[in-house]
């Protein structure tokens, strides 16, 4: 794996290798860092991994536009993850006249649609009583399910693209398993980048994920305090060697420069703005 500086104009196809690339790596309520959403990108296709608040300006920033996207992924309903789909999705209707394909199961599509994008969406038209529904500004790719221990592992194509998506254990900060938590995805790429994008420290999941497939490189979620919804820095200090060691933290706080993961252990701090190129 090669990083390599932003240059110029945002790439959304490259020569077929798989290239990841941070718009974001901040908390979500980073000040100096956009929020941890991800690109990914293979040949003529990309693939949006959420899209936050700020997102839309991130793109701006690298010289490109939202609008240019035609995939998306949405792991979780935090605005540093959705917040940015409302702006998305108009533009879309209105304005490019094109449905972006969305990766999501029929459950949390209706949670999606339903606790979070129907109040600023649903209503910018009205047709023989009928405001809009989900369909009208998406179309859906449905993941298939194929595997359901230890817990639900669904699978996705977006071109050369192979996506995996599987729970996490993110919110609430009480719950004692995945399966007393809200909504949230993990995401695996091409069966060698683990994306657990938020999830408090869950050892059980990232030992199964890294027995189960050949991953290369982890970039994990991170806070500096104990407590709340995201694994913290000392818990994942912990982990083993041979994890540490081809993990990035990514999530992470404005007061990173008090730390130095690779005196911990760790590959370092994920970088906004950088390509991720794999061969």
């Amino acid at each position: 794996m090669k990083i390599r500086e932003f240059d110029k104009e945002l790439e959304l196809q490259n020569d077929g290798k798989l290239s990841l690339f941070f718009l974001g790596i901040g908390s979500a309520f980073s000040k100096l860092h956009f929020q941890n959403n991800l690109l990914v990108i293979k040949g003529n296709d990309s693939l949006l991994i959420d899209c936050g608040t700020v997102c839309p300006t991130a793109f701006y920033h690298y010289k490109s536009n939202i609008m240019k996207i035609r995939n998306f992924l949405v792991t979780h309903s935090h605005a540093d993850h959705i917040g940015g789909l409302e702006e998305a999705i108009l533009m879309g209707r209105y304005v490019t006249k094109v449905k972006p394909n969305i990766i999501i199961t029929d459950e949390y599509k209706k949670c999606l649609w339903e606790n979070s994008l129907k109040g600023g969406n649903a209503y910018g038209e009205c047709n023989d009583g009928k405001i809009l529904e989900f369909e009208d500004y998406f179309e859906q790719i449905r993941p298939q399910l194929i595997s359901d221990t230890p817990r639900p592992l669904y699978q996705a194509k977006i071109g050369d693209i192979d996506i995996k998506i599987f729970r996490t254990m993110h919110m609430p900060d009480n719950a004692l398993s995945w399966k007393d938590s809200f909504f949230s995805y993990g995401v695996i790429i091409d069966e060698r980048i683990l994306f657990p994008s938020d999830t408090r420290f869950d050892l059980d999941m990232i030992s199964w994920l890294c027995g189960k497939y050949p991953i290369e490189t982890i970039y994990h979620d991170c806070q500096f305090y104990s407590g709340g919804v995201h694994a913290s820095y000392d818990e994942l200090k912990r982990l083993p060697r041979g994890i540490k060691n081809k993990m990035f933290l990514c999530h992470y706080g404005d007061n990173y420069e008090q730390f130095t993961p690779e005196n911990d252990g760790f590959a370092g701090f994920a970088q906004q703005g950088c390509y991720y190129d794999f061969d």
